[in-house]
């Protein structure tokens, strides 16, 4: 009996914590944290200003294009210099932490060209491959008497079969 009073006890302990945890989310969401990175798109070993408003606490700002860093809580931004390797073209995601809450905003490398699909040539490189026409094209005649010696063997035994089950009915 008190292994059910324990459980029971358990059960609602879990339960309180996930539906509280669950509105924590949301007040957090309607705080009004926002996050920005200007520019949107720039040069490998440019400078862009990271943004956070709206968090009573350090914001911690990480991304694969440039080092972590710190917005502390009385200030709204930051800059951060992008690395010299990042890959032109590509798209970094920047995440901005503000306790246990994140958003997450896109960082473009400025100077790479959109990857074009090679033109697909209309015409084959090659000619068609004819001139094997005929029954027995490309098939040795070992695999034509196996095929027909099994097909043979299957309608065989189902003759076989089918007329013994008849003798012994009677019929």
């Amino acid at each position: 009996m008190r292994a059910i009073r324990v459980a029971s006890a358990a059960l609602l302990g879990v339960s309180a914590l996930t539906l509280t945890a669950c509105a924590t989310q949301a007040s957090a969401e309607t705080s009004g944290f926002r996050v920005a990175v200007v520019p949107t798109t720039i040069a490998a070993g440019g400078q862009v200003t990271l943004r956070a408003t709206g968090c009573d606490q350090d914001v911690f700002v990480s991304s694969g294009v440039f080092d972590d860093l710190t917005i502390r809580r009385t200030q709204t931004s930051a800059t951060a210099m992008v690395d010299w390797d990042a890959k032109p073209g590509a798209i970094y995601e920047v995440t901005f932490h503000c306790g246990t809450f994140w958003q997450n905003a896109s960082l473009t490398i400025a100077g790479g060209r959109p990857i074009q699909p090679t033109p697909v040539p209309l015409t084959p490189d090659r000619g068609v491959h004819a001139g094997e026409g005929g029954s027995f094209a490309g098939f040795d005649l070992k695999e034509i008497g196996l095929g027909a010696a099994l097909i043979t063997g299957s309608v065989g035994a189902a003759y076989y079969f089918s007329r013994r089950r008849t003798d012994e009915d009677g019929a």
